[in-house]
Order: structure tokens, then C-alpha cells, then sequence
């Protein structure tokens, strides 16, 4: 499990997210238990004085034998080109779909918005599971994940239910 915990700037992006959900009305936070998200969500929790739960479902996308690679190391490698090109027909080496990522995260959304009909959820999560459980509630497809920018420490607001979803926010900046 990576262990990177959040820079000074991630940390001051975390505070403000706790200001600007503090009077949300949340009912509970979950995060990715990764360290960097669990601080963010830890962050929103005490300001909004609920409880925070890892949760696995929210846990960054699985990349396998790219994990820990920079950008300059994976470039030359065809995987990691078609990667970026068509993530509905690729995977990282070892790793996980973005739509198997999707499944996790869609499956985990849904089942949130039954148990807990009408309730307020705050999940943290990475960037392109983000852009993965946006696009199923779009219903749009996978390879539009490119088409979506989900900013470090951005809010974006779905309202979920037995009904289907509406997205009412997209990657809302909030400031320091």
C-alpha cells in the first residue's frame, strides 16, 4: 500500500475542503485508505465532526508492474501507449482495468445510495476512479475519461438513487 502522505500544499487544499464541507450536513466520510486520501478525509471529518471509514472500493487504480514508474520511464512502452489511448481494451501489466476500477467504484456508489437513502457522503478517492464512477453515471463511455479533468483536492457533487443520478457539480476548485 503506498504510503505517500500529502505535501504542505495538499495539506492547506484538505483544510479548505473541511471549511468548504463543514456545514455540508454530512452524515460520514469515507476515503481511499491510501495515506494521502485518509489525511484529506480526515481533514473533512473533523471539520465536519463525523467519522471517517477506509474503504477498499475507493482505494487508486491497481497498476500493477507500472507501479511506482514515472511518465519519462513508461513512455517508450507500447502498453503504456495503448493504455492512455484505449483504456476500455487495456490494462496495466499485472494490474487492474480502469473498468474493473469502475465496476468497484459504481458498485460501491450504488449500494451507499440504498443503505443510506437521502444521506450525505463524502468519499475520497483518486483521479481517474473519480473520472471512472462520473462517466458510469453519465453513462458515457470509458475511453471519455480524457474528457473529464478532476483536479487534486476538487469537489465533485452527484446526487444518486434508485431513480438513477444527476451530476451537480464537476471538479469545483476550492480555495485556501
Amino acid at each position: 500500500m503506498g504510503q505517500v502522505s500529502l505535501s504542505e500544499e495538499g495539506r492547506v487544499q484538505a483544510a479548505a475542503l473541511g471549511r468548504r464541507l463543514a456545514d455540508e450536513g454530512l452524515d460520514f466520510v469515507e476515503s481511499s485508505p491510501r495515506l494521502r486520501a485518509m489525511e484529506t478525509a480526515e481533514a473533512i471529518a473533523h471539520a465536519a465532526s463525523v467519522p471517517v471509514q477506509p474503504v477498499e472500493a475507493l482505494d487508486e487504480i491497481d497498476m500493477g508492474a507500472w507501479t511506482g514508474k514515472t511518465f519519462d520511464e513508461l513512455a517508450a512502452d507500447p502498453h503504456w501507449v495503448a493504455w492512455n489511448e484505449r483504456r476500455s481494451a487495456t490494462k496495466p501489466p499485472g494490474g487492474e482495468s480502469m473498468l474493473e476500477a469502475q465496476a468497484r467504484i459504481s458498485t460501491h456508489i450504488h449500494r451507499l445510495a440504498a443503505n443510506h437513502p437521502g444521506g450525505r457522503v463524502a468519499l475520497v478517492s483518486h483521479g481517474d476512479v473519480i473520472r471512472s464512477a462520473l462517466l458510469h453515471l453519465m453513462m458515457m463511455p470509458i475511453d471519455a475519461y480524457d474528457r473529464i479533468e478532476i483536479d487534486a483536492g476538487s469537489i465533485s457533487t452527484v446526487v444518486v438513487g434508485a431513480w438513477g443520478a444527476k451530476v451537480l457539480a464537476l471538479n469545483e476548485k476550492v480555495l485556501p
